[in-house]
C-alpha cells in the first residue's frame, strides 16, 4: 500500500535482458539505508513515546488508587458522623440544636461563598 506522504518514487525499472548500472544500485543501496536509518528513529521515538506512556499510566493509577481509599475513609467518617448527628436529634432538645447547627454550617457556607468570590 502507497501512502500519499510517502517521498520515495522508484526508479523507472531495467529491462529484463540489460544490465543495471552500478552507480544506479549504488544509489537505490544508499537510498535503502536512509530509509532504514529513519524508520530506526522513529522505531527509537515510538519506544520512547510508549514507555513515558506506560510510566504516565501507572502514576495515574496511583492517584486514582489513592483517591478511592481517601474517599472510602471520607465516606467513613461522614457515615459516622451522621450517625451521630441522627442520635444527637433523637436526644430531648435535639429540635432546637439541630437548628442551631444548620444555621452554623448556613453561615461557614456563606462566608466560603463570600470569601472565594472576592478571591
Amino acid at each position: 500500500m502507497r501512502r500519499n506522504n510517502y517521498p520515495y518514487q522508484p526508479l523507472n525499472q531495467q529491462p529484463s535482458g540489460s544490465n543495471p548500472h552500478p552507480a544506479s544500485h549504488d544509489s537505490l543501496e544508499a537510498e535503502n539505508e536512509q530509509a532504514a536509518e529513519e524508520l530506526k528513529q522513529k522505531i527509537g521515538a515510538l519506544k520512547s513515546l510508549t514507555i513515558d506512556i506506560g510510566n504516565e499510566v501507572r502514576y495515574q493509577d496511583k492517584l486514582l488508587r489513592g483517591i478511592d481509599d481517601d474517599m472510602d475513609r471520607t465516606s467513613g467518617f461522614l457515615g459516622n458522623t451522621m450517625t451521630r448527628v441522627v442520635r444527637l436529634a433523637k436526644q430531648g432538645g435535639g429540635a432546637r440544636q439541630m437548628c442551631y447547627m444548620f444555621l452554623f454550617v448556613l453561615v461557614v457556607f456563606f462566608i466560603l461563598w463570600l470569601t472565594l468570590k472576592f478571591k
